[in-house]
């Protein structure tokens, strides 16, 4: 079992992958400014498996560098790729500054969840997690009257409305996204096919 910390931290980032012999890590950025969130000192809560030996510690920066267009991270403490190794697929949370300004047309991953999801006047489901992705965020959709999960392309097509105060979204989804279509009449433009550059996705 994973340890997920509180809903009043922000996930910022995944560790992927070793990088050198020094302790470097690749980083899977979920913040819209890694400049201004891994600077050197700034700390993170590790969410890893129980087993891990990082199980209930955090993390602190001592040096965040692009390399070939990739972010890279450098820990203190961490010192060579066999430790560095040890941190693969971990994730970075932060705590929420109360005062941060909302952007519009972006949302923290813990205002999505729970969300009520209407087609229409219709309700079809509810939120039950947002996965990120590098060419899209995902909407995970528990249907109404069922366990199964809908992926649903979180961009301004197919996610026109997100009404955090009244807890709810409205889809426009095409097509068989939401149901079963007859043989034939599948729509061959997918959801999948939608542009993440077409709308908007949830911040750091």
């Amino acid at each position: 079992m994973t340890d997920k910390p509180a809903s009043t931290q922000l996930r910022v980032g995944r560790l992927v992958k070793a990088h050198g012999l020094k302790g470097a890590l690749k980083l899977e950025l979920y913040t819209d400014d890694p400049d201004g969130r891994f600077v050197p000192g700034a700390a993170f809560t590790l969410q890893v498996p129980e087993a891990s030996p990082w199980h209930g510690k955090s993390v602190t920066v001592r040096e965040f560098r692009w390399m070939n267009s990739h972010p890279v991270l450098f820990l203190e403490g961490v010192e060579d790729r066999d430790a560095a190794e040890s941190l693969v697929k971990a994730i970075l949370w932060i705590d929420q500054d109360p005062d941060a300004v909302s952007e519009d047309d972006a949302w923290f991953d813990h205002q999505l969840v729970g969300l009520q999801v209407h087609r229409g006047e219709e309700r079809v489901g509810r939120i039950v997690r947002v996965d990120h992705f590098p060419a899209q965020d995902l909407l995970i959709v528990q249907r109404d009257g069922s366990d199964d999960e809908i992926l649903v392309p979180f961009v301004s097509a197919i996610v026109p409305e997100v009404d955090v105060a009244n807890g709810r979204v409205i889809v426009t989804p095409p097509p068989g996204l939401f149901e079963d279509l007859p043989a034939g009449d599948e729509d061959e433009s997918s959801a999948a096919d939608v542009r993440a550059d077409d709308g908007q996705k949830p911040t750091d």
